[in-house]
């Protein structure tokens, strides 16, 4: 495995060492799609002659516009291995960022995976890529597709793959990856066979040997979950795809896999719908429900928690939160969270239901974990995002802010020599943007989100995020976005988690007809006036939230709001909220 020197290696060593009748799986309607081994290589090998005969070379680049599935795979193997680099395409990109990335990045060839994304690239492209050679992964009416092309690699018998496969170099260009655009012009990110196999290799003991499946649903456009999907063929590790975030828990039923990837987000709305079956509950089933959920919020690092703790954990376990385990398959044991900050609450909950949450750190810049915790015993600190990888190096400047240094650091952004020089030290540090300290038994902490953060009109910085995350463990707050640069103190935009909002306003006898009338009514209002000082009782004055006001229509990635990782795009929000804004702020200035 140390042998690795180029991603499509993986896929080698996966041929070599672990063949299978089911290799990957993709979500077709109401069943799957399966792939084996052979199938799997075959396609890749063909697809790869294909582009060849199509005059695509090494150092081109192709994009690859489409959601979860085995071809997506298949199709940046087929490339890599050929020298030839992808550039993924978020399917919720708008149309002017695909024409600005299609052009930076020089693509010689598309790929799309139905007729809705490739109207949208046409829309895109418009006159000014006429030459640009799209092939559908969906079959589409008067197209050509990824099929057609795998016809096309299948006769050239004579085209020999390990000499195109020799040619290429550990150094060579593996991707070119946009940045979301939130605060301008996307960035291209340049990564290297070297920089994912590096994070792979410094990864592998994240993922137990004995593990054989696990389920991707994250978007592969992202660095996160490509990195570990590379990771899991690595292991030999069979791989299901879930084609979108809609019917997640039915799918980790299905599939039932003991390891996968996650946002903060999801597994919140997890935790919150296992609370609310929990409040339906009657009697003593209720009672222990608590008990044990009460019991989990306290649940410390292994070593920490005492016998008697124990005693009640193992009893806990067996009456209530075996029940969390069936709920998400009843094999998972793992679950990695990364793209944001997680609620300690929430890993603490988990861990003590024995599904071992790891929240971890990275960039897209650093291929793209920095730091992780593990699930050993010893390998965990809550609050913390893990000990930084073992190949990487990482110290803190003066001002507090992360550096690091390593082999699966980005060497800079396509084409932008200026955005490049901004982001490294003399030293070849480079600066995350985020604040942290290196606690003395050596977990990485992060304290602030440095491109996050804002000063108040008084000058004193809050950060956000920490904010936020103290006000979403109410399971009345369903989203939140904590404002305040330049003013005189932090608001906040909230999205109440409906569900419980209406269940608690019906036992309450508030009568409403839509979410807009509920949100207005006083008793409401009240209750989340109160929501907010408890959760603001250990915060400096300076950052308490003072003033919020309930929105009600929850945040989308199609909507612009939300990144592809469900985070915040602060910039979007602010801008489609401006008039509340300006009545939270009206006569405080």
């Amino acid at each position: 495995m140390s042998d690795f020197k180029r991603i499509f290696d993986i896929i080698h060593h996966y041929r070599d060492n672990h063949a299978k009748p089911i290799m990957v799986a993709g979500r077709k309607g109401d069943s799957w799609k399966t792939m084996s081994t052979d199938e799997f290589v075959q396609n890749m090998d063909f697809t790869s002659k294909g582009l060849l005969a199509k005059g695509i070379k090494k150092g081109d680049r192709i994009g690859l516009m489409s959601g979860n599935r085995p071809e997506w795979n298949m199709i940046d193997f087929a490339c890599n291995q050929i020298g030839v680099a992808t550039v993924p395409l978020y399917p919720t990109l708008s149309v002017k960022d695909l024409g600005f990335i299609i052009g930076d990045s020089e693509i010689k060839a598309l790929f799309v995976s139905n007729r809705d994304l490739l109207d949208k690239i046409k829309e895109a492209i418009s006159e000014q890529h006429p030459d640009l050679s799209i092939f559908t992964i969906d079959e589409v009416d008067g197209e050509s597709s990824l099929h057609d092309l795998i016809a096309v690699g299948r006769e050239q018998d004579s085209v020999d793959l390990s000499v195109h496969n020799d040619a290429v170099q550990e150094d060579d260009l593996l991707t070119l990856i946009y940045t979301s655009g939130t605060t301008g012009t996307p960035k291209g990110v340049y990564l290297s066979h070297k920089n994912l196999i590096s994070n792979v290799l410094a990864c592998q003991h994240l993922v137990p040997d004995a593990y054989k499946k696990s389920l991707s649903f994250l978007p592969l456009s992202h660095i996160f979950e490509r990195m570990v999907v590379y990771l899991y063929f690595s292991k030999g590790i069979q791989i299901w795809y879930a084609e979108n975030l809609d019917n997640i828990v039915v799918d980790i039923n299905e599939v039932k896999p003991q390891f996968f990837t996650t946002v903060p987000r999801v597994l919140e709305k997890v935790y919150d719908k296992i609370v609310a079956k929990g409040k339906d509950l009657t009697g003593i089933k209720k009672a222990l429900f608590f008990w044990a959920l009460n019991l989990g919020h306290k649940y410390q690092e292994p070593a920490k928690n005492s016998l008697w703790y124990n005693i009640q954990l193992n009893i806990a376990r067996k009456l209530i939160f075996s029940k969390w385990q069936q709920a998400l398959g009843g094999e998972v044991k793992i679950i990695v969270s990364g793209g944001a900050a997680l609620q300690e609450r929430l890993a603490r909950v988990f861990w003590a239901a024995d599904i071992r949450v790891l929240e971890g750190y990275g960039l897209t810049e650093t291929s793209p974990v920095i730091s992780v915790n593990s699930s050993d015993d010893s390998g965990v600190k809550f609050g913390s995002v893990g000990h930084v990888l073992s190949n990487l190096d990482v110290k803190i400047a003066e001002d507090g802010e992360i550096m690091v240094k390593g082999p699966s650091i980005s060497k800079g952004y396509y084409k932008n020599d200026k955005a490049t020089q901004e982001v490294f030290d003399q030293d070849g540090y480079f600066h995350t943007g985020d604040i942290g300290e290196l606690t003395s038994d050596g977990f990485l902490r992060i304290t602030d989100r440095k491109k996050e953060m804002f000063k108040t009109a008084g000058g004193k910085y809050v950060a956000p995020q920490v904010l936020e995350n103290k006000l979403m463990e109410s399971p009345f707050i369903g989203q939140v976005m904590v404002i305040g640069e330049n003013r005189r103190f932090p608001s906040a935009l909230i999205i109440p988690n409906f569900e419980d909002l209406e269940k608690w306003a019906e036992h309450k006898s508030i009568s409403f007809s839509s979410r807009e009338e509920l949100i207005a009514q006083k008793e409401v209002i009240e209750k989340y006036d109160q929501i907010i000082n408890t959760a603001m009782t250990k915060f400096g004055k300076w950052e308490k939230v003072k003033k919020f006001v309930l929105l009600p229509k929850e945040w989308t990635i199609d909507n612009g709001e939300l990144t592809p990782k469900l985070s915040l795009r602060r910039k979007v929000i602010l801008e489609k909220s401006e008039k509340v804004v300006n009545e939270i702020y009206a006569g405080e200035e």
